[in-house]
């Protein structure tokens, strides 16, 4: 399975936001510490909002942090929502696509099990599980583990 890149710079800003999650960051800061497209980021962090995993401050001093803890958070509940727009294969389409082998196709059963297999297994992870923590505060961690070798 292969996700788009909308659900990528989505996972990646969350695992970000989950690091320091007191905090708020904005889409300049998240686009240049992974270099990625601020452009299309904006258009991730509202898919974000809207589906309810960040909460967004507009004005001087604005961002946007996690609206819940990042435990309750299951990575399969993220990958659901920003895959949605995305059919898997044509016949996956809401309107069925155009597929000449629809009718008495034998292979569409097997990629909604596997794709189901797949996210049910995303949804045993958390985003806390997966947290980015900030740069400085990896530096320091591996600082203490090499420390205490």
């Amino acid at each position: 399975m292969r996700l788009t890149a909308f659900t990528d710079y989505g996972l990646r800003a969350l695992q970000r936001l989950a690091g320091e999650p007191d905090r708020l960051f904005t889409t300049d800061e998240i686009a240049r510490e992974f270099v990625i497209s601020r452009h299309h980021l904006v258009k991730v962090i509202r898919e974000l909002a809207d589906a309810g995993f960040i909460r967004t401050l507009r004005g001087a001093g604005g961002g946007f942090r996690l609206a819940r803890p990042a435990e309750e958070i299951s990575l399969g509940a993220v990958v659901r929502q920003l895959e949605a727009r995305h059919a898997m294969v044509e016949c996956f389409r809401a309107d069925g696509g155009a597929c000449v082998l629809t009718p008495s196709c034998r292979l569409k059963g097997k990629l909604a099990a596997a794709a189901e297999v797949f996210l049910s297994e995303l949804d045993k992870t958390s985003l806390a599980e997966c947290a980015y923590l900030p740069p400085s505060s990896r530096r320091r961690r591996l600082a203490l583990q090499d420390r205490a070798a």
